[in-house]
């Protein structure tokens, strides 16, 4: 236990902490349903699933502060939430190693605890490594953690926690399904939306000068895709025979757009640009949600809204 404490005061002074999320009510703790998402999408969801709160219930988001889900590490205080918390949602992938630790820890015994990856079962993928990408394929690919980024995945996932809730909460279960029924009809509303842009699009093919995030979503689509690096992929510097690669793609497909990341160095992606015949390409960026942050979700950023803002993306891309 001192050792505990005197990680928790450790931990409470680090840069890189990470921060609870507002919680939805005001009353006494002790009455309060406690859930413990690890990212945004996660969390997103659960708020629209709880809606008006019947059930009191506090969400924690773990990483609010922009930091990227591949590096997060938790601290003493993260330890301590997930330990007490009735729901906890996580990916479940690589970047996930410490949450079987985190676990051992539990001192609610009754905890409902969701994988992402566990869930979707065979609709994950491994990564994979495509024409053109830095580096080679490696010998044991990594699941793909990016399930999100389908919109189909959202839905099958919102319905989970959904039936989750109504197990922790059986007194509120109506007010759960009904919330989780009207966000899936916006969820597959959303998925509509895509599928007519990209029957509409002249192309079909993506090009990233960046890391590429975004498998679930080209499966989905039937969408090609041709980038600097795979998804979790660590490093940040192209060789000369990756950019010239994907600027002679650019140029065979005539590729109005060369994409990255949120939140990117744009250098790679301006070099490709530079390095094409046109040399007139636009920069556009895709959001993969790696990284949203707390004071982003006060700003009023949404999954919903996140995704729509992705599908302008798109569409410019594929025009």
């Amino acid at each position: 236990m001192l050792i505990l404490t005197a990680g928790l005061l450790g931990g409470c002074g680090r840069a890189a902490k990470t921060a609870e999320a507002d919680s939805l009510t005001e009353s006494d703790p002790g009455e309060r349903i406690s859930v413990v998402a690890t990212i945004f999408p996660e969390y997103d969801w659960v708020m629209n699933v709880v809606g008006d709160n019947p059930g009191n219930v506090e969400v924690t988001m773990l990483l609010d502060n922009g930091v990227d889900m591949h590096s997060f590490q938790p601290v003493a205080r993260d330890i301590m939430k997930i330990s007490s918390c009735d729901l906890f949602i996580y990916v479940g992938g690589e970047s996930d190693d410490w949450v079987e630790d985190a676990l051992k820890e539990a001192v609610n015994k009754d905890m409902v605890v969701l994988n992402l990856l566990d869930i979707l079962g065979d609709r994950v993928r491994e990564e994979e490594f495509v024409e053109g990408m830095q580096g080679g394929p490696e010998e044991d690919p990594e699941y793909d953690e990016h399930v999100w980024l389908s919109l189909t995945n959202a839905g099958i996932l919102v319905q989970s926690i959904s039936e989750a809730m109504q197990r922790i909460d059986p007194a509120d279960a109506a007010k759960y399904a009904s919330n989780a029924e009207a966000y899936i009809e916006k969820l597959n509303s959303l998925d509509e939306e895509y599928r007519s842009a990209i029957r509409d699009a002249s192309g079909d093919t993506l090009l990233f000068g960046d890391r590429f995030a975004f498998r679930y979503m080209t499966d989905d689509y039937g969408l090609r895709y041709y980038a600097a690096f795979e998804g979790c992929s660590a490093e940040t510097e192209a060789s000369f025979e990756t950019v010239m690669f994907l600027a002679e793609k650019t140029d065979e497909l005539s590729l109005p757009c060369v994409l990255t990341l949120e939140g990117s160095d744009h250098r790679l992606a301006e070099t490709i640009v530079l390095t094409t015949s046109d040399k007139d390409q636009r920069i556009l960026s895709l959001d993969s949600m790696q990284s949203v942050s707390k004071d982003d979700v006060q700003a009023g950023k949404t999954y919903l809204n996140i995704m729509s803002e992705n599908l302008e993306v798109l569409k410019e891309a594929l025009r």
